[in-house]
Formats: C-alpha cells, sequence, structure tokens
C-alpha cells in the first residue's frame, strides 16, 4: 500500500503548537486589543468584554509563554501592564490575515468594518500572504510540503 504525505505528516506541527497557546476566542481578543494598543488589565476587560478569571488565566498564559512581558507601571498601588514582547508582536500578521478574510467573506456586502493604513507610506492595506522567493500570493493549491527528517 502507498502512503500518502498526510499518513507521514509530523503528528505535532506548529499549527497545533500555535493554538495550544494562541486558540481560543479570548486570547484572540487580547491580542486584537493589545495590537490596538490596550495594556492595562482594565483596557482588556472593558474591549473584550472578558470576564475577570477568564482574563486573568489567558493573560498569565500569554506571560508564561512569552507573548506578554507583566511589567508594573504604578509601585504604590502594586499595578501591572502587559507589553507584547518580539515574539508576541510576531503574531501580528497572523491576525491580520485573519482579519482580512473576515473582511472578505463576513462582511454583509458593507465592507471592511475598518481600513489598516501603513503609516510609513500612507497606503492603504489590502493584505496578502506572498512567497518570499517570487512574490506570488500564496494559495493553497500552489502550495506542497516536505517534512523534517529528524
Amino acid at each position: 500500500m502507498q502512503l500518502t504525505k498526510a499518513q507521514h505528516r509530523p503528528e505535532a506541527d506548529s499549527v497545533e503548537r500555535t493554538l495550544d497557546i494562541i486558540g481560543d476566542a479570548w486570547t484572540f481578543r487580547i491580542l486584537r486589543e493589545a495590537f490596538f494598543g490596550a495594556r492595562r488589565f482594565d483596557a482588556f476587560k472593558q474591549h473584550t468584554g472578558a470576564a475577570p478569571n477568564i482574563l486573568t488565566d489567558r493573560l498569565k498564559k500569554l506571560v508564561r509563554n512569552g507573548i506578554f512581558d507583566r511589567v508594573q507601571y504604578s509601585a504604590h498601588a502594586n499595578r501591572f501592564e502587559y507589553r507584547l514582547t518580539e515574539k508576541g508582536r510576531d503574531l501580528y500578521p497572523m491576525i491580520v490575515l485573519m482579519m482580512r478574510w473576515g473582511d472578505t467573506w463576513l462582511d454583509d456586502g458593507k465592507g471592511p468594518p475598518l481600513t489598516l493604513i501603513h503609516t510609513p507610506c500612507g497606503h492603504r492595506l489590502d493584505p496578502v500572504l506572498r512567497c518570499d522567493g517570487c512574490g506570488a500570493a500564496i494559495r493553497a493549491q500552489d502550495m506542497t510540503w516536505e517534512a523534517r527528517e529528524d
């Protein structure tokens, strides 16, 4: 019997490992708000609608996994804010591509609720994932893969 690539695929791939950290709706909402500039617990609570126990749990997980740094901003009241780390900021393209998907498929014909503008050039962004070799837009039907051999 000929084995397909799917049967040779590693069991725990990077998508699964990523989802283990950021794969629930509350975490995505927290990340979205962080990219909009939220840093403090109250701002995350207000903009996500998360209950305090859920928000506390997700923020701890994001800190534990190096997505946020927890930084004290008031010694008097022992208050902290949550700042995206380099690892956390590297999630931005994924959030933007999810936003683009929603703008394309879930807009009810009204168009995107907001437009991203690239500050250095002022261009309105229509994010597209591109091949770093040839510049072509990435499409599932054009892709294949190979597993790392250990």
